[in-house]
């Protein structure tokens, strides 16, 4: 087992170092345009492909091989350093393999994952739907449903995902639906929905959204009606879902955690290093602007006001950076109690609102216009409150891990 360590490793230091110079060199200077379009930066994503920055081969060596589950960590930070909405739609397929490879069998882990992600000259996208109309952070209140024919050996689903990052126009769709009502979530299963359910009218795209930040990520609607799969398009297989599920019923243990909830787990340290990216791009530019900013004959870098400010900003980005590392590493060497996730998810979320909100103070009327870049970081840094957990959805999971208690 790896030892944790806040030092990077020589390979990791290497990573933030080719990733960084992507971000800067062609992430950077496309985020604006990208950002008023509201659309999928494909020219960039076919980019990132070619350099093998996008694909599965870069999950398998960087985000699943690495002993120490800091690599991933490092990567997420630089990207969304870059700019926030076209990292979401270079790093959106990934929430999709991650469910595929919390629920799936090793072989359907190797058919599926690179399904998500295509190659350098067919580039494709994955998308987790889990979240409802009238289930967010609630997974027990999911409605959509898929029910088994066993003489054909099919699945049908039916049901509305909303907030889906690239939802309706993804080549694979994961999909979180419930098998065993009686059960709540332990009753839920994920399965695979290919883009034949899109060519058959099956599968399609409802609303999608204009959003405050993340603006180049497409996120919509999916609505499923009469979606049939093949019986071994359901993540695990049924033989293992019904044994699981038949034990349940006769008062077993089971499993403790459904499908959505083992990839919210597994993807929160993540998010957290998506927040610590924004934040430090936030501070970094406040920086430099107040060192070259005169008012009064001086840099307002030398007013304490300004600079107990951005000495703040660094303390809470540094801070928020050592519990994501934390968590990484504790989810990938089996130490990982849930709680740590979430207080890494809750306090970079919540750090980088706050730096970017202050990079804006720091810029005064300038922080306020699109012709400066932190109007964006603050937008762009808010969902990360949100996603995968509200931020009181992670007050409640770590208030349960240090009480022993059910909190409600």
């Amino acid at each position: 087992m790896a030892d944790f360590s806040l030092a990077l490793n020589e390979d990791q230091i290497q990573l933030k170092k080719w990733v960084h110079g992507f971000a800067e060199e062609v992430m950077r200077p496309a985020g604006a345009e990208w950002d008023e379009r509201e659309e999928t930066p494909w020219p960039i994503i076919q980019e990132a492909a070619k350099i093998g920055l996008y694909g599965w081969e870069i999950m398998a060596e960087v985000m699943m091989n690495d002993p120490t589950g800091i690599s991933p960590m490092v990567l997420l930070e630089e990207l969304f350093w870059g700019d926030a909405g076209i990292a979401m739609s270079l790093m959106g397929s990934g929430l999709a393999a991650a469910g595929i490879a919390a629920a799936g069998s090793p072989e359907q882990v190797m058919e599926w994952v690179p399904q998500c992600y295509g190659s350098a000259d067919d580039v494709k996208l994955g998308a987790f739907c889990s979240s409802e109309p009238d289930a967010g952070s609630d997974v027990s209140a999911i409605r959509t449903n898929a029910k088994y024919n066993e003489a054909k050996d099919e699945w049908t689903i039916n049901g509305v995902k909303t907030w889906i990052t690239n939802g309706g126009i993804a080549d694979i769709h994961v999909v979180v639906a419930v098998v065993d009502p009686e059960l709540g979530t332990k009753g839920h299963a994920s399965f695979i929905v290919p883009a034949e359910a899109k060519l058959d009218g099956s599968l399609r795209q409802g609303q999608k959204f204009k959003k405050h930040g993340i603006r180049a990520s497409h996120t919509a609607e999916v609505i499923f009606e009469d979606v049939k799969i093949p019986g071994s398009f359901l993540l695990g297989g049924k033989e293992r879902m019904d044994a699981k599920h038949a034990k349940l019923r006769e008062g077993g243990e089971g499993t403790t955690s459904n499908s959505a909830m083992k990839t919210f787990e597994s993807t929160r340290p993540a998010v957290g290093a998506q927040a610590v990216g924004i934040a430090r791009a936030a501070y970094e530019y406040s920086l430099e602007y107040a060192k070259e900013r005169v008012q009064f004959g001086r840099p307002i870098i030398q007013n304490q006001s300004i600079a107990f400010m951005l000495a703040d900003m660094i303390t809470e980005i540094d801070a928020s950076r050592m519990l994501v590392h934390r968590a990484a590493w504790l989810a990938k060497n089996g130490e990982f109690t849930n709680a740590e996730g979430s207080m890494a998810k809750l306090k970079a979320g919540r750090t980088a609102t706050w730096v970017t909100e202050r990079a804006i103070q720091i810029l005064g009327g300038y922080g306020y216009i699109r012709e400066f870049p932190v109007e964006r970081f603050h937008r762009d840094a808010k969902i990360h409150d949100i996603f995968e957990g509200t931020e009181q959805i992670q007050q409640l999971v770590i208030s349960r891990a240090i009480s022993g208690m059910r909190i409600e």
